[in-house]
């Protein structure tokens, strides 16, 4: 039997700085991890695909925003690895790095006019590596976090992770906004570089923070009782094959963040004619609607239980998709806010706020941070892609909007069947997660008040 589960429950560890770091790093990650997708939907087109015609270019940019997600799993694969041997922090501190390193480099990249193919094949591999450092960032995230928590409030402290990476959402598209109002000339010549820039001085400030949060409580119980284990991936694959297929399954409902992030926002620029300013600005209250929601779901699901919160905001999102592109479609700006901030700030963060600790609770301390990372980087590439198999699927007319939301909608559903196989996991203590047939307490035993 595996000496986990015989184990007193591990010492207490530093869950609000933990979360704290957790959060502003997420932040500022995704925010170099978003302005991309912002700038393929608005300029990339015009500057790396000058050549394509506008709708061709367009596709083409949405591509190089879903090539990201190709290296996401090779990330998840060495840094999973890395953070389950050596622990969560080196990763946490590597990640941030690889990531700033990269925006910086996209922002000086030079034009396809200034150097041909040449300026596309380097924006490429940016993106490649933007994708390997993101593969590793939130599981590490949320198994620092995780970690850390008391028992009764693993999703709440968890959460952060996330509403960090809504942050990094809102900081991306609002340094977007003034720039987007710049001259056309002005936007492609200079301006687009701006937001990449900036992103040098946030992975400072994030790099900072990050190196003075403490290796988990239970990370470093794993070094001392010996039970760190050499090869992570093959205990993940023995042992726990069927956890990271359902997290794969499950991971599919980031299409929906995706599809309202890049598709929805080049749908509505260059297909409807609507205006660059409003769009973004869906985007903006609709994450800072994210964020406050985000805690407030976590902490339900505390009390609750994770599934029925997640599978409800899942089938929510299934249908609200519809209402969101149809807004689009008609051109209707109040309808556009209303529900975009409706869907995407508060019922799609119904599922966000709960699969940090979700996933993780799936498997033990030994591979959490590979097994997460792997699940859900596999399920994110998938998702990745959708922007653009959506463009090129449903077409580039006005109707073309009908065949995405079916098309999302039905991978709501998918994601909603893969969460209710799971195990109901908030009353597991944490020293006994992800062992097999390990006992739930008591709401009493761990502090949960219903």
């Amino acid at each position: 039997m595996n000496g986990r589960a015989d184990r007193a429950a591990p010492a207490a560890g530093r869950p609000a700085k933990a979360a704290l770091a957790a959060w502003i790093g997420s932040a500022l990650e995704y925010y170099d991890f978003f302005i991309y997708g912002t700038a393929a939907a608005l300029v990339f087109g015009k500057i790396f695909f000058p050549a394509s015609s506008p709708a061709a270019g367009t596709l083409l940019a949405l591509s190089t925003f879903g090539v990201g997600y190709v290296t996401r799993p090779l990330g998840a694969l060495l840094l999973g690895h890395l953070g389950d041997r050596f622990g969560r922090k080196r990763v946490l501190i590597a990640t941030l790095l690889l990531m700033g390193l990269s925006t910086v480099l996209v922002g000086c990249l030079p034009s396809y006019e200034a150097i041909g193919v040449a300026s596309p094949v380097l924006l490429v591999v940016l993106r490649l590596l933007q994708g390997l450092s993101a593969g590793g960032e939130q599981a590490s995230a949320n198994s620092m976090s995780l970690e850390h928590a008391p028992e009764h409030r693993r999703a709440y402290y968890t959460s952060f992770t996330l509403s960090g990476t809504q942050a990094g959402q809102i900081v991306a598209t609002a340094v977007f906004l003034p720039v987007a109002a710049l001259p056309q000339d002005a936007l492609l010549s200079w301006g687009w570089r701006v937001p990449f820039w900036l992103s040098a001085v946030m992975v400072a400030v994030g790099y900072f923070i990050r190196r003075s949060v403490e290796e988990t409580p239970v990370f470093r119980e794993e070094v001392a009782a010996g039970e760190v284990v050499r090869l992570p991936l093959a205990v993940l694959l023995r042992d726990h094959w069927a956890d990271v297929l359902r997290v794969i399954v499950a991971a599919l409902i980031a299409s929906v963040s995706t599809i309202f992030t890049v598709y929805a926002l080049s749908y509505a620029v260059n297909t409807v004619g609507l205006s660059k300013t409003p769009m973004l600005w869906v985007g903006v209250l609709a994450n800072v609607a994210a964020v406050i929601s985000i805690p407030l779901w976590a902490k339900l699901s505390d009390r609750k239980g994770r599934k029925k919160i997640f599978i409800a905001g899942s089938l929510g999102c299934a249908v609200l998709i519809f209402g969101y592109l149809g807004a689009i479609a008609a051109g209707s700006y109040v309808w556009i806010f209303v529900l975009g901030i409706g869907m995407f700030g508060i019922v799609y963060t119904a599922t966000s706020a709960i699969w940090p600790s979700f996933y993780g609770e799936m498997f033990p301390a030994r591979v959490r941070l590979s097994g997460t990372a792997i699940g859900t980087q596999i399920g994110f590439a998938i998702s990745g892609f959708l922007p653009s198999v959506a463009a090129a699927v449903a077409g580039d007319g006005r109707g073309a909007w009908l065949g995405v939301a079916i098309f999302t909608a039905g991978l709501c559903v998918v994601n909603a069947i893969a969460v209710a196989t799971g195990r109901e996991t908030y009353r597991v203590p944490t020293a006994l997660l992800g062992l097999k047939n390990a006992p739930a307490r008591q709401a009493s035993e761990v502090g949960v008040q219903q």
